[in-house]
C-alpha cells in the first residue's frame, strides 16, 4: 500500500510558441519535468507532513513516476492575466485526512484564486467531518466557522500567476502538490 507521508509544494510559468513547450518550461521552472507525472485526484493523505521543495527532490531521481495534483492554466492572448492554484485544507486529527483542490482562473490575482482554492479545499474536508456551513457566506466568514470547530489544522495554498506574453506566444502557469513514495 502506498501512502505519502511526505509532500512539497511547486509552481512555474514557461513561455514558448508552441502550447506544449510553455507547459514543459513551466514544469522546469517548478522544478519537476524530468520526472513521469501522473495526476492524481484531491485527497491529502493522513499524516502527511510538507516540507520543502528543495528536501523534497532529494527523495526522487529523473525519470521517476510522481502522483501529483496539478493543476494549470495557459493562453496565448496577450495581456491575459491567468493563475493556477492548488488549495490544501488539513484536518486538525493526523488520523484523518485532508483535501487538496486544484483551482485555475482568468483575470484572478494570486490572493484570490489562492484563497478560492483553499476554499474549495475547505468545504471538501467540511462536507466529510459534518461541519455545517453556508456556502453562500464569504470565506472569510466560513473560514471562522471552520477555526471554531477544531476540526482543521490549516488551510495553505500555492499560486502560480502570469500575464499573457504581449506578443502572443503561449503563456502557461502550474501549481503543484508532489507526494513521495
Amino acid at each position: 500500500m502506498f501512502v505519502s507521508k511526505k509532500m512539497f509544494l511547486t509552481k512555474g510559468v514557461g513561455r514558448s510558441k508552441e502550447k506544449l513547450t510553455s507547459f514543459e518550461l513551466a514544469l522546469r521552472d517548478a522544478g519537476i519535468a524530468h520526472f513521469n507525472i501522473v495526476r492524481v485526484s484531491s485527497i491529502f493523505p493522513p499524516g502527511c507532513k510538507i516540507i520543502p521543495k528543495k528536501e523534497g527532490l532529494k527523495y526522487l531521481r529523473a525519470g521517476e513516476v510522481v502522483f501529483t495534483v496539478l493543476s494549470e492554466n495557459s493562453t496565448n492572448e496577450p495581456h491575459r492575466l491567468i493563475a493556477a492554484s492548488t488549495g490544501i485544507a488539513i484536518p486538525s486529527r493526523p488520523d484523518r485526512h485532508g483535501y487538496l483542490s486544484e483551482h485555475h482562473s482568468f483575470g484572478e490575482t494570486e490572493d484570490k484564486a489562492g484563497d478560492y482554492a483553499e476554499d474549495l479545499a475547505a468545504q471538501m474536508l467540511a462536507t466529510i467531518l459534518g461541519i455545517e456551513f453556508d456556502p453562500d457566506k464569504s470565506y472569510d466568514e466560513r473560514k471562522e466557522v471552520w477555526k471554531i470547530s477544531g476540526e482543521f489544522y490549516k488551510t495553505i495554498n500555492i499560486t502560480q500567476t502570469a500575464v499573457g506574453d504581449k506578443n502572443g506566444i503561449w503563456t502557461t502557469v502550474v501549481s503543484a502538490a508532489v507526494l513521495i513514495p
